[in-house]
């Protein structure tokens, strides 16, 4: 795992440094040729360049920052740090569209005559052959390391192209029809890169907020800990998010209420191992619920209680159900959907339903959420 890990870092490093550099030449090039051709456009379309190069330094630096070890008052680590350096490129590129669509309108309110030459062409040419090349690279290095923050600059360099293509454009309708459109084109780029911006944002807002993890992760989770033998179901699986490649939770199996807490330390250390393995999350607990085995009455009372929830289109699931003759004890999870008007008022009237059917009992529901339904 160190050694994947030193690879990724190294992975996001390199990726970063070449479109540093690549920006930086970019720009160079790009201001160069709009002060010759005393182009508001392309003077602006440089500076989003050094944004760029900007961001990139950023992404390593959040890849250094996340790679430090857990210490007393970081115990799951620093990974989040890069969603953090995420939402500062978004930031960053949600300032680029702001700034060039205020350019923008300033040109269309105050308009310029600009002088494209045949050299001032060929740079705005070669300037979206090579943002497009870098943006395919930089988001494809992005999502093989998983790493946002590079997704995020791919993202952006493709958002490049498009305003450098949009600046030649109307660099040539000014140049061979006399038409005067740079300014027009670009707020409606501009737009687009500022769309981008508050869509990169959201995403890596709801990362460092601790948004669920996808559905798919959950379900090959649990379809992993239910093919341990002895598991009868796996309940109240809860996964946070600490970084790229680094979640952590715990849940509920259910298993015989005769196993001895040998058999149940064994079950956990193997489902702890076998999840790790197939999937990389660490299991910090196993929690268990017990299963009535050889008792006809519970089965019966379980069947009762699961047509009384049938009564409710908002109860996704019951589990851990556990009954008690002897004692009268009556006790299970209720995962009722967040559609629901009131979930606590609604886990109210089963209780009320369910001790009305087993006069004399002590009922216990829990209201459940369980993240992957």
């Amino acid at each position: 795992m160190n050694e994947k890990k030193l690879s990724r870092e190294k992975t996001i490093a390199r990726v970063s440094l070449i479109s540093i550099l690549a920006n930086v030449a970019l720009a160079a090039f790009k201001a160069a040729a709009g002060i010759a051709a005393s182009s508001i456009s392309i003077i602006l379309d440089a500076v989003n360049n050094l944004s760029d190069a900007l961001s990139s330094i950023i992404t390593i630096i959040g890849i250094k920052l996340a790679g430090k070890k857990p210490d007393k008052k970081h115990p799951y680590g620093h990974g989040r740090i890069e969603y953090i350096s995420a939402s500062l490129i978004s930031a960053i590129i949600l300032y680029a569209g702001l700034t060039a669509l205020k350019e923008s309108i300033f040109k269309i309110i105050h308009p310029t005559v600009p002088k494209y030459s045949n050299t001032t062409l060929i740079v705005l040419t070669a300037a979206i052959f090579v943002k497009i090349f870098l943006g395919l690279f930089v988001k494809r290095a992005g999502k093989k390391a998983m790493s946002k923050a590079l997704e995020a600059s791919g993202d952006d360099a493709r958002n490049d192209a498009l305003l450098s293509a949009s600046v030649l454009a109307s660099a040539l309708a000014m140049k061979f029809f006399a038409l005067s459109l740079e300014a027009y084109v670009s707020v409606l780029i501009s737009a687009f890169i500022i769309k981008s911006g508050i869509e990169m944002l959201k995403d890596t807002l709801d990362d460092i907020l601790g948004a669920r993890v996808p559905r798919e992760t959950a379900i090959a989770v649990k379809e992993t800990i239910c093919k341990t033998p002895g598991v009868y179901g796996a309940y109240d699986l809860f996964l946070n998010d600490y970084g790229p490649n680094r979640l952590q939770g715990s849940v509920h199996v259910e298993v015989d209420d005769c196993l001895t807490a040998r058999e149940i330390d064994d079950l956990s250390n193997q489902i702890t191992l076998e999840v790790y393995k197939e999937h990389r999350v660490i299991l910090t607990a196993v929690g268990i619920y017990s299963r009535n085995t050889n008792d006809s009455a519970a089965m019966e009372a379980k069947e009762k209680v699961i047509e009384l929830l049938e009564g409710h289109k908002d109860v996704l699931q019951m589990h851990g159900f556990y009954f008690d003759k002897e004692k009268k004890i009556i006790k299970f999870d209720a995962v009722i959907s967040f559609d629901s008007k009131d979930r606590e008022a609604e886990c109210a009237s089963i209780l009320q339903e369910v001790l009305a059917e087993f006069p004399g009992y002590s009922v216990k529901v829990n209201l459940d959420t369980d993240m992957s339904d």
